[in-house]
This record gives C-alpha cells, sequence and structure tokens, in this order.
C-alpha cells in the first residue's frame, strides 16, 4: 500500500526510465490490457528504450484494445514478452511515430509484419516490396498494404537495423513498387489505353536518386510512344491519362489518407508543359530550351515503372547532354544563383529551423556535390551516380574532393538526414522544420541515441554539422584545385591537371594553365605565408569566381601576396579579420584602377580590414586636408610635399574605390547596397574633397618653398563644374578658377607674376611623371576661355563679368564653390557670381532660348562620331547633361526667390525643385534615377578599365564587369543595356517637357 502523499516505487521507476508523465503511465500500466505482463520488468526496460515511452505506452494499449479476440490479445502479448525482436521493433516504432501507432489501431494485425526477422527480410528490395503490395487491386488497399510495408522500414530504421542510407534507399524501392502499383491498377481501368501506348515513369529527385524520405512528393517524368502501329496523337493521350490516374491513385485522399503527392513539375515548360511526351519531344526540348537547372535534375533521373526499355532509352538519350552541362555558359554561377534563390525564398522566421533548404542544411550538400559532379562527370563516369553520398564517396576517391572534407560531409548529411527522417515519422507529414516544442525535441533526441540531456545535446549536435556544411559546402569545390599544386602526403588522391583545368573553366577562368601556376606558387611549401593562403585560397578561389574576372583576381593576388606576403600584419590581417579577405577579393577581381592603385603602395591593403587603422568609410575634408598640410610641413621641399600629398590622393582614391565596390558587390554578412544614389553621393563626395584637400596641400607646398609662410597676393582656388558639385567620378579632371587679390603695398604686376607662378607650379607638380595618378587641373571655364588669363584679380572678374558675361558663363558659375586657399577671398568671390547666377527676376526669354540652342547644338556636334546616343552617358539621350541643363535651367530661372536651388549639387537642387513644387514627384525621380545610374555607369567604367569613358565597354569580360559592379548578374547584360535605355529614354521625354516646353 502506498502512503499518501508518497510516490509509488512504479512512479519513481517509470521516471527512471524516461517517461515524462509517470502518473498516466501507471494508469496505463493498471489497464486490463496490460494484466498479464504488468509485472514484467521486461516491458519496462524495452518502453525506456524507445524515443517516447509515453507514446510507446499508450500506442501499445490501443494496440491490444483493437485487437479482434481475446486469444489475438494474447497471441501479441506472448510474442511481445518472449521474442526481443518484435518487442524492440514494435515498440520502437510506437515511440516514434503516432501516425504509424494509428495504422496499427485501424488494421491491429499488421503487427504480424514484424514478427518476421530472417536475413532476405533486412534488405527488401524493389521485387520483395512489389510482392507485397501484389494483392492491392484498389487506391484504398493499396495504401494499406503500403503503410504495413512501411511499418516494416521504420521498424528497421529505429532500431538500428538500417542505417539512414539504406533506410532513404528502401523507401525509394518502396516508392518504386508503389507507383507500378498503382499504374497497374491504372491499367486494368482502362485496358485499351494500355494496349495502344507505352509509358515509361521516370523517377527523379530523391526517388530517382535512391534517397528518399518517409514522406516526399515523388518527383517524376512521363515518356510516351506509340504501341502496336497506333496513332502517335492518340497514343499520347491515351498515355496522359493512364499517367494521370496513377498520379491520383498515388495522391488523392481516401478513407485510409493519402501515400504522397507525385509531381510531374520537373517534366519540359513544367506545369504548363504537356504531362507526356515522346523521347524525340524531350529531346528536342533538352537540345534547344533547357535550363542549366534542369540538367542538374536529370542527375537523378532513372526509369521506376511502366516501359523499363523506353525508360533506359530516354536515359541513354538524355545522359550526354547532361554531361555537357558544365560547357554552358555561366554554368557554374547559374547552379550558385538557384541555391541563393532558394535560400532566399524560405520565411525569414523559418530560416534557423529549415534543415533542408537553409544555410548548412541538406540543400547545400547536395548542391556542392551535384556542381562536382556535373563539372568532372563528363571525363569520369565513377561519378555518375544519382544518390548523393555515393556521389560524395566517388568523388573523394577520385581526388576531387578532399577525403577529411568528404568525412566531415558524410557524418553530417548522415545527422541532419536521420534528424529529417525521425522529424516526418512521427506524424507522417512532410515537413523538414525543426520542431520548437520541447517534448518534440526530446523524443527527436533520443530518437537519435541522446539519452542525457536530449535537447541540449540535439541542439549542439545539429549546430556542430550545419556548421561543418556552412563552412564546407563552397570551399568543396575550390580546395582540391590547391591539392592539385601541393605536395600530399603518400597515397592521398588529388585532381588530375586535367581534371583542375576542367574546374577552372567550369569557374570562369579564361587561362586555367596560368591560374595553376599562380595556384602552385601561393600554396606550395612549408612557410607560415604558404599555410595560411592554402587556408585562405579555398574561399577567395570563390569569390573571385563570383566576379567577371576571375583571372585577374588570382593574378592581383598573387602580386599583393608577394609584396606583403612577409609583413605578418598582412597574413595576420587575412587570417584573423574576417572582412579583409573577402573584401580584397572583390577589390582584386572587380576591375584594373583599385588594384592598379593597390599595386603602388600594398600597404594599403590595411585599410580592407575593421581593426585599428582599417575601414572604408571615407575620411572627411577636414581630416585629409590637415593629414595632408601637416605632411607639407614636414617636408624638405615643394617636390617631395606634393609627392606625399599625391600618395595621400591614391591611398584615399582606393579607400573610396574599394568602399564603391565591396558597397555595389555586398559581402556574405552584407547584402549590396540598395540606395546607389548613396553610393554616387559618397563617390563624389569622397573624390572632390581629396582632390580640394591635396590642391590645398600644393598650394601650401608652392608657396613655403618660393615665398615663405606669405605669398605677395591673396589666392582662392574655385571648383567648378562636378568639382563644385561634389560630384567628381574617379577620372574627372579638376575644374577650376583661380582669383588673386594683392596684399596692401603689393605691386599689382608682383602679384599677378606670383599668382601666375603659383599656378604653373600647381599644375607641374600634380603631373610630375610618378606612382601615383596626376591630378590634372583644367582652367577653361575661365573668362574668355583659353585665350584669357589663367588668373585674374577679384577687380578684374567684376569687370569682365559686368560687360561682358554671357548666359553660358552664368550656368556654368551655378557650380562655383571655393575650394582651397584664401577663405575670405573665396566667400568675396561668391558674393561677386551670386547675381549672375541666381539673377533677380530669373532669365529673359533670349537667355532661354540661347540656352537650348547651345543644348541642342552641343547634342549635334561633341557626341562622338559613330557613338551611340542611347548609351552615351554624358551627352546621350536622358544622360548627365540632359538633366543637369534641365535642373541648372530651373535654377537660373527661380533660384532667386527659391533659396533651396542655391546648391552646386544636381540632385540637391532637383529635390529642392521637386520641394517648391517647380518639378512633379514623378519626373524628380525619373531625372534623379537616370542621373544616378548615368554616373554609376561612369564609374563602373573607370573602375573596370582603369581609365575614363563615357560609354559602355566594348569588350564582353569588361561588359560583364560593369554589369556586376551595377547588380546584374552572369549572362544578364542584355538586361543591363535594355534597363539603361528604358531609364534614360523616360528622363529624355521629362526632359523634352521641362527643357524645351515641348
Amino acid at each position: 500500500m502506498t502512503v499518501p502523499g508518497r510516490r509509488s516505487s512504479t512512479f519513481t521507476r517509470l521516471l527512471r526510465h524516461g517517461f515524462t508523465d509517470p502518473s498516466a503511465a501507471e494508469r496505463l500500466l493498471e489497464s486490463v490490457e496490460l494484466a498479464p505482463i504488468r509485472a514484467d520488468p521486461v516491458l519496462l526496460d524495452a518502453l525506456g528504450a524507445t524515443a517516447d515511452p509515453d507514446l510507446a505506452l499508450r500506442g501499445l494499449v490501443r494496440l491490444l484494445e483493437a485487437q479482434p479476440a481475446h486469444t489475438a490479445r494474447r497471441e501479441l502479448l506472448d510474442t511481445l514478452i518472449s521474442a526481443k525482436p518484435l518487442r524492440d521493433r514494435l515498440l520502437g516504432v510506437l515511440g516514434a511515430s503516432a501516425a504509424l501507432a494509428d495504422h496499427l489501431a485501424r488494421h491491429p494485425g499488421d503487427w504480424h509484419a514484424l514478427v518476421t526477422y530472417e536475413p532476405q527480410d533486412l534488405h527488401p528490395g524493389v521485387a520483395e516490396f512489389e510482392r507485397q503490395l501484389a494483392g492491392a487491386t484498389d487506391p484504398v488497399l493499396l495504401r494499406v498494404a503500403y503503410r504495413r510495408c512501411l511499418l516494416s522500414i521504420a521498424a528497421r530504421d529505429v532500431c538500428g537495423t538500417t542505417d539512414v542510407a539504406q533506410t532513404a534507399a528502401e523507401l525509394a524501392d518502396l516508392a518504386t513498387a508503389t507507383l507500378r502499383a498503382a499504374l497497374g491498377i491504372a491499367r486494368a481501368a482502362a485496358p485499351d489505353a494500355a494496349a495502344s501506348c507505352r509509358l515509361a515513369v521516370i523517377g527523379m529527385g530523391k526517388c530517382g536518386g535512391h534517397e528518399l524520405n518517409y514522406v516526399s512528393d515523388v518527383d517524376v517524368i512521363f515518356v510516351g510512344e506509340a504501341a502496336g502501329g497506333a496513332d502517335e496523337g492518340k497514343a499520347l493521350q491515351a498515355a496522359t491519362r493512364l499517367a494521370s490516374h496513377m498520379m491520383r491513385i498515388c495522391s488523392e485522399t481516401t478513407v485510409e489518407g493519402t501515400i504522397w503527392p507525385v509531381d510531374a513539375n520537373l517534366r519540359p515548360e513544367g506545369r504548363n508543359g504537356p504531362l507526356v511526351r515522346t523521347l524525340s519531344s524531350h529531346l528536342a526540348y533538352y537540345q534547344r530550351w533547357a535550363k542549366t537547372w534542369e540538367f542538374q535534375a536529370l542527375l537523378k533521373a532513372r526509369p521506376v515503372a511502366g516501359d523499363l526499355d523506353l525508360g533506359e532509352e530516354y536515359i541513354a538519350t538524355l545522359s550526354p547532354l547532361v554531361w555537357q552541362a558544365a560547357e554552358r555558359e555561366n554554368f557554374v554561377a547559374d547552379v550558385q544563383k538557384m541555391r541563393r534563390r532558394v535560400v532566399a525564398n524560405i520565411p525569414a522566421a523559418e530560416v534557423e529551423r529549415e534543415l533542408k533548404l537553409g544555410p548548412g542544411g541538406l540543400r547545400d550538400v547536395e548542391f556542392a556535390v551535384q556542381l562536382l559532379q556535373l563539372v568532372h562527370g563528363r571525363s569520369d563516369a565513377s561519378l555518375r551516380s544519382g544518390t548523393t553520398l555515393d556521389a560524395l564517396k566517388a568523388l573523394a576517391a577520385g581526388g576531387y574532393v578532399g577525403r577529411a572534407d568528404a568525412v566531415q560531409l558524410d557524418d553530417a548529411y548522415r545527422f541532419l538526414r536521420s534528424m529529417e527522417h525521425r522529424i516526418q515519422l512521427y506524424r507522417l507529414r512532410r515537413t523538414h522544420l525543426v520542431p520548437e516544442d520541447d517534448n518534440d525535441l526530446r523524443r527527436l533526441g533520443r530518437s537519435l541515441g541522446l539519452r542525457t540531456d536530449p535537447v541540449a545535446e540535439l541542439h549542439r549536435e545539429w549546430r556542430r554539422h550545419t556548421g561543418v556544411v556552412r563552412r564546407l559546402h563552397e570551399k568543396l569545390f575550390y580546395r582540391p584545385l590547391l591539392d592539385a599544386v601541393a605536395q600530399l602526403a603518400p597515397g592521398e588522391a588529388r585532381l588530375s591537371p586535367d581534371a583542375a583545368r576542367e574546374r577552372l573553366v567550369a569557374l570562369g577562368y579564361a587561362d586555367p594553365a596560368a591560374a595553376l601556376r599562380h595556384l602552385e606558387a601561393l600554396a606550395s611549401g612549408v612557410t607560415r605565408k604558404a599555410a595560411i593562403q592554402r587556408t585562405l585560397l579555398p574561399v577567395l578561389l570563390g569569390w573571385f569566381a563570383d566576379s567577371a574576372d576571375p583571372d585577374a583576381g588570382l593574378l592581383n593576388f598573387r602580386k599583393v601576396s608577394d609584396a606583403l606576403g612577409k609583413t605578418p600584419w598582412y597574413l595576420r590581417l587575412l587570417r584573423d579579420e574576417g572582412a579583409a579577405a573577402e573584401n580584397l577579393a572583390r577589390v582584386l577581381s572587380a576591375g584594373k584602377l583599385a588594384p592598379d592603385l593597390l599595386m603602388r603602395a600594398p600597404e594599403a591593403v590595411a585599410l580592407l580590414g575593421d581593426g585599428d587603422g582599417g575601414g572604408l568609410e571615407p575620411r572627411t575634408g577636414a581630416h585629409l586636408e590637415q593629414e595632408i598640410l601637416a605632411a607639407v610641413g614636414r617636408a624638405e621641399n615643394a617636390e617631395q610635399a606634393v609627392t606625399v600629398a599625391r600618395g595621400v590622393r591614391r591611398r584615399e582614391l582606393f579607400r573610396t574605390a574599394a568602399t564603391d565596390i565591396v558597397g555595389s558587390y555586398g559581402t556574405e554578412e552584407t547584402p549590396a547596397r540598395p540606395d546607389q544614389g548613396a553610393l554616387v553621393d559618397m563617390v563624389g563626395g569622397a573624390v572632390s574633397d581629396l582632390t580640394a584637400a591635396t590642391l590645398a596641400g600644393t598650394l601650401r607646398a608652392v608657396v613655403r618653398d618660393r615665398w615663405g609662410d606669405t605669398l605677395p597676393t591673396r589666392f582662392a582656388v574655385i571648383g567648378m563644374g562636378r568639382f563644385g558639385g561634389h560630384e567628381l567620378g574617379y577620372g574627372s579632371d579638376a575644374d577650376v578658377l583661380f582669383v588673386h587679390e594683392p596684399r596692401e603695398g603689393v605691386d599689382e604686376q608682383e602679384a599677378a607674376e606670383a599668382a601666375n607662378t603659383v599656378v604653373a607650379e600647381m599644375r607641374r607638380l600634380l603631373q610630375l611623371p610618378s606612382t601615383d595618378p596626376p591630378l590634372l587641373i583644367d582652367a577653361d571655364l575661365r573668362p574668355e576661355g583659353k585665350s584669357g588669363p589663367l588668373v585674374r584679380t577679384l577687380t578684374s572678374y567684376e569687370a569682365y563679368y559686368r560687360r561682358w558675361s554671357l548666359v553660358w558663363e552664368s550656368q556654368a558659375l551655378l557650380r562655383a564653390e571655393p575650394v582651397a586657399g584664401d577663405e575670405d577671398l573665396g566667400r568675396r568671390f561668391i558674393e561677386l557670381i551670386d547675381p549672375l547666377r541666381y539673377p533677380a527676376e530669373g532669365l529673359g526669354d533670349e537667355a532661354v532660348r540661347e540656352i537650348r540652342r547651345l543644348k541642342a547644338r552641343m547634342e549635334s556636334e561633341r557626341l562622338p562620331r559613330g557613338a551611340d546616343k542611347t548609351l552615351h552617358t554624358k551627352l546621350g539621350r536622358g544622360g548627365l547633361s540632359d538633366v543637369e541643363w534641365t535642373v541648372q535651367l530651373l535654377q537660373l530661372q527661380q533660384a532667386w526667390v527659391e533659396p533651396g536651388l542655391r546648391t552646386t549639387r544636381t540632385r540637391a537642387a532637383l529635390a529642392a525643385a521637386c520641394a517648391a513644387g517647380l518639378i512633379p514627384g514623378e519626373d524628380a525621380a525619373i531625372l534623379d534615377e537616370a542621373w544616378v545610374l548615368a554616373t554609376r555607369v561612369r564609374n563602373a567604367v573607370m573602375l573596370v578599365r582603369g581609365r575614363a569613358g563615357d560609354t559602355f565597354p566594348s569588350q564582353s569580360r569588361e561588359l560583364a564587369a560593369v554589369g556586376r559592379y551595377l547588380g546584374y548578374g552572369p549572362g544578364h547584360v542584355g538586361d543591363m543595356l535594355d534597363d539603361y535605355r528604358r531609364t534614360t529614354r523616360r528622363a529624355r521625354a521629362v526632359v523634352e517637357e521641362l527643357f524645351y516646353g515641348a
């Protein structure tokens, strides 16, 4: 008798055996059905060994209650106690699957399927399953027979008789037998249709790959041909009816539920294409229209039902096309883009719980293996397995994948598939999400053998394996390239030179032989440098391959490494700072400008890190000017001072270019910046500030070298054009005006000579041959243009503008802003020109007509001969000139009453005009988009080619690099050009209305 308030010994034993609700379990053990065996310790031990003892006990009681007679119940109990194989199998299933417990409760005699324990029962194949399904002559009986077979598969699985790969193969074999049985039922229902056609069912996906889940769509493709001289059209109609009926037999819900959906959407044209095609029709489609992913899907194709000879003919016909897929342009990029798209489509709340599709999930392993198969299966038939783990084993044996990596991926894949199997087995529902409920997690962990702290251990193991997959799945493609050129241990397999070249070509390398030489130089040897580079190169190769010019990226990395490889901080930077290596890869493979700037002073690579001295955020103008003036003050003469200033300019140009590239490409941690206008403003502001600081330093150096601390005349530099508008590009000249004013007591002639000497010396020093890029000063916007003096006094400017100024000069002065020199003089120059550029009462009609005439003449005369005006960023339709002249006309007409228009910046003026109601919001957005896009294209051309240009490059690789910078993936150059034309065409329509008054 139990003392009140004290727990019974049975309660305590139940807790010890893993029951979570011992009170309910105690009541069940007291039930009449269990009376004959409740005292038998074997029962409690067996229940405690299951994934969920509470679930197993409930299922056992339900099964006993469902037995049709006392003798049947006694037979089950006797067998349960005396036969350990049955005990383990039955209770194991009941403790892992509520759905199969439901099946046993509905069909209480099916437990006999678990009694047999003969060797041939351990690994049944298609023939054995067909025998077990043979009596199923309608969909309901087929479902019952299917569940009975599933019961035995699950029993072998949960008892550890079969491993996860064998279980998946058995599930695929059962699916094959089921499809055959379903097709048999369909044929029996329409014998005339069956006689008139040949129909082959091709297994795809996991069914075709012999690695099916417990609950999964069964992917198929149908091939049909006429039989016995029948008309082909009628035969295909008959085959379609048979195929549709077969799909319904498996998919429809009956009193016994459903089996699984049969999915034929992998067929040519997907759900829009005919359900059944002839073999010749299939071939024509794959030869002409199929996308890369469709050949990837065919890796797993195998005949499973129907006319197997026709199925084999289908495989033999299409197989050569599968192994040519890697020769398609942008093959690797297409496969990787498909993978990224899959991840992007996962709901944000589910990403971390997705076993199959999430980062580090099953699909990562499958995609990596399939990618390698497609590249190397052309020349190595041993790789042509549809089963992921078999293919991975073959890849390792052939040296296409490192053996250690293959072992780790094999372990991770098996663990994740086991999780997936056990999650689905519980309710026999199609899901790939790890449950959130602790009870579900506990059952899942225990089913995988994690018994001490199932929930914590499960999370730990799951995260460990997904971490392995995340780390390896992309490197898997690149790491063996290093082994191909490295010294390996005896007996270790490696890529053959031909296989390495195949892989590099698939990655987009135009010169695989040179790439292999670079890899050998970087990865060979026993130095610390080589060891670190061997670790980094697999992932670097992937980043290079993501660019339009992988060859250049690898070559440039070798150059930087040769220059800096012996400096400890460089290796430490790449190894320890997560962002530095990826930033470097992006910069080195994005074009010529940034690598050229870096090669002139490789230590600037430190800017790419995120530690001390690193950081890609451009410095402010004040900071730059302070640094340059301090360096000039330490220099011994003007040439040395300007050399230092130009060095700072080169370093900061590199910082700006790197920021632009990384922001445009994005990284694994940070996506590309969506606001392209912000990138344009960043580049324009940074380059303009840098140019102003360089001019300020050069001016200080020249004055100090020749006159000491004080120049005989006050002197100011006025920025014009894009410089004054803070819109300089990487290759822009510095448009300026020079103004001076003699100091008190200084002769005007002496002052003028001093000012002209300063200008000449500044221009000379900034263009001296050097490793640093020159800074060209352009003063052609001065009064009288090239015919006028380079430098004028403020009084001379005032006299000229009062008497001779033309309307185009007022327009040019809209961009004027002091950038260096005497601040007070610069301010007074601005006060002088404000009435000219912001004329009271705006412009007269004649002045407006003159501006329009000038614009029209420029369009007809200055556009280079043969240039495509739809693609010329400066003078073309809807380009920079169109937008800027439209905005500037508004400024000349309205800035006298709208203070917001009194700015030198195009985008700011456009926004102010919109805010003032001078231009509709939609039109302002169209003009802004076109101006930003044209500016981005100019910046891209300079980054890619290393020299300025106003139109898209003609060379295909350069054009692709511009596209990549603008966010267009491989193979989408045409989309880029179409989008540019569309954007600028819309802008031109607005310009016609606002500027020309059309």
